[in-house]
């Protein structure tokens, strides 16, 4: 089997359960299947990958759905992993290979946390449409699919709330979809805000206090998107910069290891600038790896905590052990309490704040015992090398 055809066959496997499944699927359905592996297909080609990767990409993104097909809704992304290593398997990839489709599948699943360049890419392409002007149609579909779900017809303000609380919490996680998309996706917001006001103006009896509400509440989720939206990047540039000190510092330690270490036998003048060293490399990779380093959080919430406003149910720490149903409980107090849902963004850009704030002194730590720990260890090398000259 060629590793090209793999792609037409995945393809043809899926047009095929398609063709046969008698589920109301609206939005989840082939379209959108075609759709997200055009945008893969469009995205890898961006980044040129090699032939293996480009065939992980886009037989992931014909298998990402199909989970909708055998077991609906829940878990429908663990259900699509099970049918794609079935398929696979039927076609004799290896396992590495279907490892990585598997997890550029699960990858997709909210919230998304792609750990490479494969998962983003799928991650981006299953919500391309986010941020283009297919996105008004598109959302009407995932309205009539919830609403089967919810076993109830949303009110339109109802959803204009749901769905500008799950596009403010979207970012495009690579480069690519970032410069082309994101700008559409703030756009998108927009209009569905500047819907809101629109409607909210109908009611003439509140016209005047409407307008004053409007745009102070279109400054207060302004306030909001932008206030997270530099959270989430000071986060991304925190991990980064951690990153650089870990690679650096191994590096170090390597060389270390590898190299000096041998020759303090012939040279024990050595061992204490070398050791001095090693210890600052320690120490720097430990900070860093702290910043990095996620926090478990315990993934529930009771009714009280609904009741009493205290949960945030935007954050996926607070609901991922949840089942299905209480989740949907949860959520729909939220949307049906304006106060309730500021209250979760408060809380939600607040935490972000306390890891910010963890992660940015760790941070500080491990460049500045990094920089003062080599400046030390180079002058003990010089302090020991001096002498012979």
């Amino acid at each position: 089997m060629k590793e090209e055809s793999i792609i037409q066959r995945a393809e043809m496997y899926v047009r095929k359960l398609y063709a046969h499944t008698d589920k109301d699927l609206y939005y989840h359905n082939l379209a959108h299947t075609e759709h997200t592996a055009r945008a893969a297909e469009e995205i890898a080609t961006h980044y040129k990958l090699n032939e293996n990767d480009h065939s992980i990409v886009l037989v992931a993104a014909w298998l990402h759905d199909v989970g909708y097909i055998t077991s609906g809704t829940v878990n429908h992304e663990e259900a699509s992993v099970k049918v794609a290593k079935e398929f696979l398997q039927s076609e004799g990839s290896d396992a590495a290979f279907i490892a990585a489709v598997e997890q550029c599948i699960l990858a997709t699943k909210m919230p998304q946390q792609p750990k490479n360049l494969l998962e983003e890419i799928m991650c981006d392409a299953d919500l391309y449409d986010l941020g283009t002007e297919h996105f008004k149609h598109n959302n009407k579909k995932v309205r009539k699919e919830l609403e089967i779900l919810l076993n109830k017809e949303l009110t339109g303000t109802e959803w204009r709330t749901f769905s500008l609380v799950f596009l403010k919490k979207q970012v495009y996680k690579t480069d690519y979809c970032r410069n082309l998309l994101q700008a559409g996706l703030e756009k998108n917001i927009q209009s569905i805000e500047d819907k809101q006001a629109e409607k909210d103006m109908e009611h003439p009896k509140k016209e005047k206090e409407d307008k004053a509400k409007d745009k102070f509440n279109r400054g207060v989720e302004t306030m909001f998107r932008t206030t997270s939206t530099n959270h989430l990047r000071l986060s991304e540039m925190a991990d980064n910069k951690a990153n650089i000190m870990i690679t650096v510092n191994s590096i170090i330690i390597s060389v270390l290891l590898t190299v000096l270490f041998r020759k303090l036998d012939t040279d024990p003048r050595f061992l204490v600038p070398t050791m001095l060293l090693l210890f600052t490399s320690l120490v720097t990779i430990v900070f860093s790896i702290s910043v990095t380093r996620p926090n478990v959080t315990s993934g529930t919430f009771s009714k009280e905590d609904i009741e009493k406003k205290r949960a945030n149910l935007l954050f996926f720490g607070n609901f991922y052990k949840m089942k299905i149903e209480d989740y949907e409980w949860g959520i729909q107090q939220v949307m049906n309490d304006p106060d309730f849902l500021y209250g979760s963004m408060t809380r939600d850009i607040y935490h972000l704040g306390v890891v910010l704030g963890r992660k940015y002194k760790m941070l500080r730590l491990a460049y500045s015992f990094f920089m003062f720990g080599f400046i030390i260890s180079v002058l003990s090398f010089v302090v020991v090398v001096m002498p012979l000259k």
